[in-house]
């Protein structure tokens, strides 16, 4: 059990939370119970077999305090946030948009010229202190990247814009495998596979992409927008598109960038991991642990936020950005402008 920020984490397996007047009640067999005072926690995550009360979850809800759970492999599982808050004109504004095919491929345009944009920045960063070979292959896929933010502008339909997103997603795997630092006790990453994972770099990658999505799925909430309803993917029953949507910006900064700095300094390593019966591999106790610790560390960064003219906690990034999508749906911006790193 971890408390860091004003969040509870908990993966100790067989816990049970409980509410206890205004506390919060943590029960682990064959250890002291421990008493947490509710005001004080914005939000808990629990991971694996953890037990939350009946009693406590509706006392979450009615505070508006969300309860995440997720796999032990970092997969998210589901969501309790109490009633839909955000005033109904917000949401049919989006729904308007979402059925109007002009605006929802402007809007999802947008989404992935911030990821390129900021995949791009990633390779550039690393190719600074590369040695040649790796710069000159580095800097090849930079021109790469470049070459399919211009045709984004011009694509026709969202079938398109995904395939140029998924080419481009490809030339960025090929730089991270680039930037990783050899590791003997570490398989060498080579393609990006999920579901499950079945290396350690694919597993911390999936780890991380799913507290990013827990993120930006909240600043979506907090904001008033419906996260089920995306215009970059496509609709289906319990995918909360808009947040995928919102979250590609993202990925390479907070996810990939984080990845990156805890394998090659070798905060994790190999006995960080463990291997399932069936190939998955997953995160020890352990390795989320210090994961968790520097994923706080982390979300306390500040980030310079162009438009604003100013430095954004990386925390409140996605607030921001869910802020700005839902001016430009009721007609105060002209677009949506992404995030980007300077």
């Amino acid at each position: 059990m971890t408390e860091l920020l004003n969040t509870l984490y908990v993966q100790t397996q067989g816990a049970s939370l409980h509410l206890d007047h205004d506390s919060l009640k943590v029960v682990i067999p064959e250890a002291p119970k421990r008493t947490l005072p509710l005001r004080r926690l914005d939000g808990i995550v629990v991971y694996g077999h953890v037990t939350v009360s009946g009693e406590l979850l509706t006392r979450c809800a009615d505070d508006g305090r969300p309860v995440v759970w997720m796999s032990l492999s970092g997969r998210f599982l589901g969501r309790v946030d109490g009633p839909t808050r955000g005033n109904v004109l917000l949401r049919h504004a989006q729904h308007l948009a979402h059925a109007d095919p002009k605006i929802r491929l402007s809007i999802a345009r947008a989404c992935v010229a911030g990821k390129l944009q900021n995949c791009r920045q990633v390779l550039l960063r690393a190719a600074r202190d590369a040695t040649t070979d790796t710069q000159t292959a580095l800097r090849a896929l930079v021109e790469d990247l470049e070459g399919l933010l211009e045709r984004i502008p011009d694509t026709a339909d969202l079938e398109e814009l995904l395939g140029w997103e998924g080419h481009a997603a490809q030339l960025y795997f090929q730089g991270l495998a680039l930037m990783l630092r050899a590791d003997p006790d570490i398989p060498a990453f080579t393609n990006r596979n999920r579901r499950p994972p079945t290396d350690p770099v694919n597993a911390l990658l999936s780890f991380l992409y799913s507290l990013t999505r827990t993120l930006v799925h909240g600043a979506a909430e907090q904001v008033g927008l419906d996260p089920y309803l995306g215009f970059l993917h496509g609709l289906r029953p319990g995918k909360p598109a808009l947040a995928l949507d919102l979250m590609e910006e993202f990925r390479p900064i907070y996810a990939d960038r984080l990845a990156l700095n805890l394998l090659n300094r070798k905060q994790l390593r190999a006995e960080h991991f463990e291997t399932l019966p069936g190939g998955a591999v997953q995160l020890t106790q352990e390795g989320r642990h210090l994961l968790l610790t520097e994923w706080q560390g982390w979300k306390n960064k500040e980030w310079l936020h162009k438009l604003l003219g100013r430095k954004v906690p990386a925390s409140l990034l996605p607030v921001v950005q869910a802020r700005l999508l839902a001016r430009h749906l009721r007609g105060e911006l002209p677009t949506y402008v992404p995030w980007t790193v300077a």
